[in-house]
């Protein structure tokens, strides 16, 4: 039987990182990390504070959509103070750190869905958000928000069964939160401190997406676009070439795989 009770000492003790998840604020249940965390950073709170939840109740997804986060599942959000040339590439290194992850503790196969979904076997496993404030090209924060279905029965939520998975249900068998959470923290510190080296991050980003060469469409707003997407620009965006030949560079968007 796998122990899933969490705790801030259970993270932090001996966790083998310099910032990232020194500092652990946890809570048994809560609305939303996110909103939590940027109370904290606007009182400044130390760089890598992690704010996480045993159950969120009004979590928040890409475009203000709720993002299920019942007991079994992570959800955490991790405050940084990046310098404003990195914000595009949290998204990328929050992908990549979940992508190792769970590897790493699970050994499935995990791959990138433009621009910030895990999938497994072709199903959503994790979400990420990233929100950030600025003053000029001054970063006051930045909070990456994390959710994955770790310990979840797919079949218990039939209104997302057929596009999302659980680590669990890919196994066939519970798997701990706690050593995913703790191998999570490691990976965020060891690529966001390689940030400063340049395009590594970029470049193994782009090659674990799903969505490159396929034909998909994208929605944004009232704007839809529809092609073959054919490249990610180093600052995250899309390049999606249309059937007339010409090409569309695309900052965010709801994206659909047709092929």
């Amino acid at each position: 039987m796998v122990d899933n009770s969490l705790s801030s000492a259970s993270i932090t003790n001996n966790l083998e990182t310099r910032f990232i998840g020194q500092r652990v604020i946890y809570y048994p249940s809560l609305t939303s990390t996110m909103e939590v965390a940027k109370r904290e950073a606007q009182q400044g709170a130390a760089e890598g504070t992690i704010i996480i939840a045993d159950e969120q109740t009004a979590g928040k997804g890409r475009m203000k959509r709720l993002w299920l986060s019942p007991r079994g599942s992570i959800a955490l959000s991790v405050i940084l103070y990046p310098d404003v040339a990195y914000l595009p590439s949290l998204v990328m290194l929050a992908s990549l750190a979940v992508v190792h992850s769970i590897e790493a503790v699970t050994s499935l196969e995990a791959q990138v869905k433009w621009p910030n979904d895990v999938l497994i076997r072709g199903k959503k496993v994790c979400g990420i958000l990233v929100e950030s404030e600025l003053r000029r090209d001054i970063v006051n924060y930045a909070i990456v928000g994390i959710g994955v279905n770790v310990n979840l029965r797919l079949a218990d939520f039939p209104e997302i069964l057929p596009i999302a998975t659980s680590l669990s249900d890919e196994l066939g068998r519970e798997v701990s939160r706690l050593e995913l959470i703790r191998r999570l923290l490691v990976e965020i510190e060891r690529l966001y401190l390689a940030l400063p080296a340049g395009g590594s991050i970029y470049e193994e980003w782009r090659d674990k997406l799903v969505t490159l060469g396929r034909r998909v469409s994208v929605n944004w707003g009232i704007t839809s676009y529809e092609g073959i997407a054919e490249s990610v620009a180093s600052d995250g965006s899309l390049l999606l070439r249309h059937s007339d030949g010409s090409l569309t560079k695309i900052m965010a968007g709801d994206i659909t795989l047709r092929d």
